[in-house]
């Protein structure tokens, strides 16, 4: 079996990119980070006509369905990019509300996220790697919260956290908090919450591991550039063995990784996403320690546009299911009974 993408795909594909590479992420990445929310939404407003948060809803709402291939094949352009924002999760909503069978609630929320017109962010209580904190609540226009009783609640952003990322703002929302405050509008309750926050989960795990493949081809290609410019001793470090062996194991880990995430989009099924994650949040994270490695100090600097993807790469590897709970995700897969 070709794992490879059709030609419509890879079309979709680069249009993102180029779309993404004439728009000057790394600057919207810093301004997110100062809690300037204004280039991004326009960024997402320009993402949403190229049809990208389509694929995450029906037909029914303004969307092209839910083709999780197709999604993949984005988030790894905005992971290449840098996106900030709660992308991940304003499509596992659409994934949630869509499975949830509520019209209502698809009705009053699916449009606005097709067209780009609002983020949502998410938390769930463990499924498919969830976490009491929302991610870019302040600047999302609906906070979804699940709750371990199988609650779905709109919920009220809480104090921002710091973050390894500054482009990534984590809070608390008050439907989590279990301080008795109040917990936010009550949506819907019941085994169907239960089970549509599954399967968003387990949306939010392959499109993380769509972004984290995307961010470790991001890291390579720039330090590869790296590389051929510095000179020692008269030569370009590229040129050097041990240099060339690094950047060779690095290629091969994400290169390794990218068929399992094209398994995981066509099957969803939670071995295969949990594997798909696991490597390539590995491949991203690998990827960002060779490339500080080979950028010596310089690498370090906050001032180079290199060090806004150095910080994705280990909290989108922990997001949406550790290493750890993604392997023991794939133990469960592969053992009898």
């Amino acid at each position: 079996m070709r794992f490879l993408p059709t030609d419509e795909q890879s079309d979709f594909a680069r249009t993102l990119r180029s779309l993404l590479g004439s728009a000057q992420v790394p600057a919207v990445v810093r301004a997110w980070a100062d809690g300037e929310h204004g280039p991004g939404h326009e960024l997402r407003s320009r993402l949403a006509a190229t049809g990208l948060f389509a694929l995450a809803a029906p037909e029914a709402y303004e969307g092209a369905g839910l083709l999780p291939p197709e999604l993949s094949l984005g988030f790894v352009e905005l992971g290449r990019a840098g996106m900030p924002g709660p992308v991940v999760e304003s499509a596992a909503v659409s994934v949630l509300l869509s499975e949830l069978g509520d019209e209502a609630l698809a009705k009053r929320f699916l449009p606005g996220l097709v067209a780009g017109e609002a983020w949502a962010t998410l938390t769930l209580p463990g499924a498919g790697g969830g976490s009491p904190y929302a991610l870019d609540a302040d600047a999302a226009a609906h906070c979804f919260a699940v709750s371990a009783a199988g609650e779905l609640r709109l919920a009220a952003p809480g104090e921002v956290l710091r973050s390894t990322d500054p482009a990534r703002r984590l809070s608390r929302p008050a439907a989590a908090g279990g301080d008795g405050g109040d917990a936010g509008e009550l949506l819907a309750a019941g085994p169907p919450v239960a089970r549509a926050a599954v399967v968003a989960g387990r949306w939010a795990r392959l499109l993380t591991a769509a972004q984290c493949l995307g961010v470790g081809e991001a890291l390579l290609a720039r330090t590869v550039g790296y590389v051929k410019q510095r000179t020692q001793f008269g030569a370009p470090i590229g040129s050097f063995q041990a240099v060339k062996h690094r950047l060779a194991d690095t290629l091969l880990a994400l290169e390794f990784a990218r068929p399992l995430l094209w398994a995981a989009a066509l099957s969803t099924a939670p071995g295969d996403v949990a594997a798909a994650k696991l490597r390539c949040g590995e491949a991203a994270y690998h990827a960002a320690m060779t490339a500080l490695r080979l950028h010596g100090a310089v690498g370090y600097t906050e001032e180079l546009d290199l060090s806004l993807w150095l910080r994705k790469a280990r909290p989108l590897r922990d997001a949406w299911g550790t290493p750890s709970a993604c392997r023991a995700e794939v133990m469960r897969s592969v053992t009898p009974g």
